[in-house]
């Protein structure tokens, strides 16, 4: 039987208990590849790249859930600075998976404009799609907005990610 993984791409700007909701859904797959995104393919701004895959392994030793793995595919993809899509991400995770089943897994905010991605039709001719809903609602958003005003953030991310951000993280 295929080795079973689940992609989940994120601006991870930061990790947040919705990701975690999101995640200890994922239990039956094998493998579930944490994605952040290299270059947000709608001009989104993030914290440096760099930074957010470091608050990934931590978001990751926090949930000690033994199928998820930090994937820094994008990086390699977007050193011509063009952003990635997830067409891109998903083809290029194929060729370093070719056994691999893979399922593309979309939070609420992505699935309700999942026709704007590029190459979507495609996309759900070629891999499995889950909309997997939050069951706790925090955005990274709202965590950002509570470092800038001073406000505790402990109960909106896990532990190691709580210490490490501070609002200046965002600056860029």
């Amino acid at each position: 039987m295929a080795e079973q993984i689940a992609v989940f791409g994120s601006a991870f700007n930061p990790p947040t208990q919705g990701h975690v909701s999101v995640l200890r859904q994922l239990c039956h797959f094998d493998r579930v590849l944490l994605v952040p995104s290299y270059k947000h393919a709608w001009g989104k701004m993030m914290a440096p790249y760099e930074v957010r895959c470091e608050w990934v392994r931590a978001f990751i030793d926090d949930l000690r859930l033994p199928n998820l793995q930090l994937c820094q595919r994008e990086a390699s993809l977007g050193k011509k600075g063009d952003a990635i899509t997830t067409f891109m991400l998903l083809t290029a995770l194929q060729r370093d998976y070719p056994e691999a089943a893979l399922t593309f897994v979309v939070g609420p905010d992505n699935l309700v404009k999942f026709g704007q991605f590029a190459q979507s039709e495609e996309i759900l001719s070629r891999w499995s799609v889950l909309g997997v809903p939050e069951k706790v609602v925090v955005r990274s958003t709202h965590i950002r907005e509570r470092l800038k005003q001073g406000l505790p953030i402990k109960e909106l991310t896990t532990p190691t990610i709580a210490a490490q951000l501070t609002a200046s993280a965002f600056d860029r």
